[in-house]
């Protein structure tokens, strides 16, 4: 059956009916124009002006909050296992293995992927995907880009009573955390409430530190152990040496004695390059550098007091506040002093007295840094008073190269790991200044404002590309260096040599002009003594002074009375 809806309207409501047809125009309406209407109207004459669409905008700018990154740990369980096999017990897994091993199934699949993995492994050997082809060819030429720096990080010391940033050092694998030491070394300026920690800062993460290191004084400096990344050894305050494991958590693992420490702040600490990994030196103004095992702090393995005198008196000794150690050199390191001095030692001498093997003589004031060019060991940089100089080990008297004085306190340097022309200094005034001496001697290559406050610590990462600068109101700075001061120049080593071996001849010259100007002079002087040899002595003491003019006056009477 066919269902049909049928919808009804009715046709008043659809309105008026349209009716189209072809037709002329035709005037409905003619309203005729009123001059008597002419006086409300007034004429406005013609303007043309512009008008902005757009909405009104304005600028600002906003600090975001800062991202921040938590470390998180995963557990891994070995899995894959049936349910009634305990992984954990050997005999169940060896079991089910040989069980697995007979099966049909399991000897077809085998054979089945094994000429797949034949295959690949050919292919591997085929095609060595690591091979440089352009190994001998030429190097096109990269347009070097101008020396520049800019901050990646900043480091600040969570405390409230903010300290300075001592020390630095770089984790030895890659280089993604940074350990600070942070004490204040103005003893008169110290509070109770300040903080005795140090810490170790994640790179990437900058507002909260990975570690806390809690020593029982505060830390004047800290070093990574190079073949143990796990572990650090850092100089107290108080002269004592403490030893870190970062998987043992903040507390040291072991601490020196105070009767057998240093009795003045460490001011460095160097790992050393033996079997163990376990042996470090220490340098303190107490005038002794001391050797130590971390495995057993309890006394130090070797004692050396730096007298000039050679003769081991703690009451002449000087003051050390640098040190430094070359692993190629394994007997030889070398100690800068508060007097100016910089002591070259050698630790497998026989006695105490053939330790000190020489001395360099040109500063004012201490030296706060010592390093020699991991490029060409026998030169060595010091900074000291407003100078740096590179000295020659074969040069005593003078250094080969130095920098004019400059305007602030130069505190630390350090050689570029990378460039061996390039090194880094810090001053009191918060500069940075990256030297260059290939390409320029008196003048630093880039010079940059890190901060208001004095810098006091300075290192480099091991790539060259990251500098950290450690400021006097415990920030720690954070720098990525342009390519152009951070990759090896074309001939630059070759270059350097020749430079240095120059300024060591011309040095070797006017000292050798100095030596005989010095011989001429004492010959003359002994030539004058021989002369005067007849002549009385116009030194003689008061009373023979008197006895010979009593003598002359009564010689002068007796002649006298026998000419009358």
């Amino acid at each position: 059956m066919e269902i049909v809806h049928v919808y009804t309207k009715l046709r008043s409501d659809f309105g008026r009916q349209c009716l189209f047809s072809d037709r002329p125009a035709q005037l409905l309406v003619d309203v005729p124009a009123d001059p008597s209407l002419a006086s409300r109207f007034t004429q406005k004459d013609r303007r043309d002006q512009g008008l902005q669409a757009c909405r009104d905008m304005s600028e600002h700018q906003v600090n975001t909050k800062r991202f921040e990154s938590d470390s998180r740990g995963l557990n891994h369980e070995e899995g894959g296992w049936p349910k009634d096999v305990n992984h954990q017990e050997m005999e169940q897994t060896i079991r089910f293995r040989k069980k697995v091993e007979k099966d049909e199934s399991y000897i077809n699949s085998i054979l089945q992927l094994g000429s797949v993995m034949e295959h690949c492994i050919r292919q591997n050997n085929a095609v060595d995907i690591y091979q440089d082809c352009f190994e001998d060819g030429e190097k096109l030429e990269e347009h070097q880009e101008p020396p520049s720096a800019k901050t990646i990080n900043v480091f600040r010391d969570p405390n409230e009573l903010k300290r300075t940033v001592t020390g630095l050092s770089w984790h030895p694998d890659g280089g993604e955390k940074l350990a600070a030491a942070y004490s204040c070394l103005e003893f008169q300026k110290t509070s109770r409430d300040i903080s005795l920690d140090s810490y170790i800062w994640d790179i990437e993460n900058p507002n909260r530190p990975e570690l806390s290191l809690k020593p029982t004084s505060p830390l004047v400096c800290l070093e990574y152990n190079p073949k143990d990344s796990h572990s650090l050894v850092g100089g107290s305050y108080n002269g004592q040496i403490a030893y870190w494991d970062t998987r043992r958590g903040s507390q040291p693992v072991e601490t020196s004695s105070v009767e057998h420490s240093h009795r003045d702040p460490v001011y460095k600490i160097i790992w050393l390059q033996s079997k163990t990994g376990t042996d470090t030196f220490s340098a303190s103004t107490d005038g002794q550098v001391l050797w130590w095992d971390v495995r057993k702090l309890s006394e130090p393995t070797d004692r050396l007091v730096l007298d000039p005198s050679r003769e081991g008196n703690p009451e002449q000794a000087l003051g050390a506040i640098s040190l430094d150690f070359e692993s190629t050199m394994p007997t030889k390191f070398m100690v800068g002093t508060e007097q100016g001095l910089v002591v070259s030692c050698n630790r497998k001498a026989k006695t105490p007295a053939e330790k000190i093997v020489c001395t360099y003589d040109g500063h004012h004031g201490p030296v706060y840094a010592l390093q020699r060019n991991p490029f060409f060991p026998k030169n060595f940089l010091t900074v000291g008073d407003w100078t740096a100089r590179i000295w020659s080990e074969d040069i005593k008297e003078s250094s080969i190269m130095w920098t004019k004085y400059q305007m602030s306190y130069l505190m630390d340097a350090c050689w570029s790991p990378v460039r061996p022309s390039v090194f880094f200094t810090v001053k009191m005034d918060g500069m940075l200044d990256i030297w260059d001496i290939l390409f320029k001697q008196n003048d630093p290559t880039l010079s940059l404002k890190v901060c208001d406050e004095a810098l006091y610590s300075l290192r480099l990462q091991d790539n060259g590309r990251l500098v950290a600068c450690g400021s006097q109101l415990g920030e720690a700075t954070l720098l990525k260096i342009s390519s152009g001061l951070s990759s090896l120049q074309k001939n630059e080593k070759s270059l350097l040599a020749a430079m240095f071996e120059r300024e060591t001849k011309r040095e070797k010259i006017l000292e050798a002009r100095q030596r005989e100007m010095r011989l001429k002079e004492r010959s003359r002087s002994e030539q004058s003594r021989s002369e005067e040899g007849g002549r009385e002595d116009v030194d003689q003491s008061p009373l023979q002074l008197m006895a010979r003019a009593e003598e002359d006056f009564y010689v002068l009477t007796e002649t006298e009375m026998k000419r009358n």
